[in-house]
């Protein structure tokens, strides 16, 4: 059976994995912790390919100890405590959990007092963010290290590392550097990625004198983007592209747009540009947010590829727009107040009044009062949510229509109000 040249080029030590300067140059923790035999439980997290799961194995066998291997998403109980008794007949033993964020509380539970007790040391491997996935009670026992994607040089590195090594390519094969560097581009940091891409171009075009960015090209279009709606990359993603607009960065903006298009996720895309719409451009231009919407429904129609037309004019749209967050900002400050100061609705507001004076109930037959009628009870009558952000003669006009109504002033007195003479 052919073993898959990203899996045969793991490295067997710290020292031969490709990058992560930053957990593996001089004087690291983790060379330190190998050199004096002091082994620590850990979490290591980044996006796919990183090599998270390899450094697990090569500190594990830079340390010398036996290690079991294990994925969160498909082992058992069972697995767990064969794992453990196997661990107790070592001394010093390893358990690497890949998907670690995956356990469920029991079994995160059982695991528990083996990597207390020292029975073994855990050593997760995760996409997500563990601050936010992971149980506090894992977290407290594991030094948590982030695994950066690698950068191209890093990706170039390794890629000539398995054209030469034995157990990769064994120099069977010639790639030119603008080859191996159209590779590295495509991996978006993942090794594994490009391992693959680069062991498809050596069977595709075995017999080459050399592999050129021209055969790289054909093999592959399509850049690694980690946008599973699971991965860190997917929401990072779909927050850059909010922050872009709000900075009417339009440049920016339809990069991450593009990034999201790339991967598909047009469900993503529909729903952020909307709160986007509402949340940043709200009043500062409403008719930026109808065509928004109408984007968003064609988008729906045409679906991909071209759904990318009308979702990019609704991106440049919004971030060239003029924009205003008082709409949102007003909504939450009411939210805010109502969770905490709930109060009675006055009675010549409510549906049915009960034993009101004819006087005293709302005036359905007088337009000219609704304005100068007070909605708020009187502990909060002055209260003022709503703060204009005049950045549009759209909302300028709101701003003085809404300073009109303030020096007007408004009664809770309906008696008095309906004696006034309709205007």
């Amino acid at each position: 059976m052919r073993t898959p040249l990203a899996f045969s080029m793991r490295p067997q030590s710290l020292q031969e994995v490709i990058g992560q300067r930053h957990l593996l140059g001089e004087d690291s923790f983790l060379l330190k912790s190998v050199e004096k035999k002091i082994p620590f439980s850990m979490v290591l997290f980044g996006p796919p390919g990183c090599g998270k799961t390899t450094i697990a194995e090569a500190y594990a066998k830079s340390l010398g100890f036996h290690y079991v291997s294990l994925n969160a998403v498909t082992c058992s109980k069972k697995d767990l405590e064969i794992a453990v008794d196997e661990a107790k007949i070592w001394k010093g033993a390893v358990l690497i959990m890949d998907e670690v964020h995956r356990l469920d509380k029991t079994k995160q539970d059982y695991l528990l007092p083996y990597v207390e007790n020292g029975t073994f040391t855990l050593l997760g491997a995760t996409t997500a963010n563990p601050y936010i996935a992971l149980s506090r009670a894992i977290r407290s026992r594991c030094k948590i290290l982030e695994v950066y994607p690698l950068s191209q040089d890093d990706v170039v590195d390794g890629l000539k590392r398995a054209i030469s090594s034995p157990k990769g390519l064994d120099g069977k094969a010639s790639f030119s550097l603008d080859a191996l560097q159209s590779i590295a581009k495509l991996s978006g940091g993942d090794l594994r990625f490009a391992l693959n891409i680069l062991e498809e171009a050596f069977v595709q075009y075995d017999g080459q004198e050399e592999i050129g960015a021209e055969q790289i090209a054909k093999l592959r279009s399509v850049p690694n983007y980690a946008m599973d709606k699971d991965e860190e990359e997917h929401y990072d993603s779909v927050s850059a592209l909010q922050k872009s607009i709000r900075g009417a960065d339009v440049d920016a903006a339809l990069y991450y747009l593009a990034r999201l298009c790339v991967a598909g996720d047009l469900d993503s895309i529909k729903r952020r540009l909307l709160v986007i719409a509402y949340e940043d451009i709200g009043l500062g231009n409403p008719n930026a947010v109808m065509r928004t919407q109408m984007a968003i429904a064609a988008a729906e129609q045409i679906g991909f590829p071209e759904a990318v037309i009308p979702l990019g004019d609704a991106v440049i749209d919004l971030c060239l727009s003029p924009h205003s967050r008082s709409g949102d900002e007003s909504i939450q400050e009411a939210m805010a107040f109502a969770a905490k100061m709930p109060f009675r609705v006055q009675d010549y507001l409510k549906l049915t009044p009960v034993s009101l004076r004819e006087e005293d109930k709302y005036p359905y037959d007088r337009p000219d009062l609704w304005e100068r009628i007070q909605y708020l009870p009187d502990e909060f009558a002055d209260l003022q949510f709503y703060k204009p952000h005049p950045t549009s003669a759209y909302e300028k006009a709101l701003l003085q229509n809404y300073e009109r109504l303030k020096k007007q002033g408004r009664s809770s007195r309906l008696a008095e109000l309906k004696k006034r003479k309709p205007e």
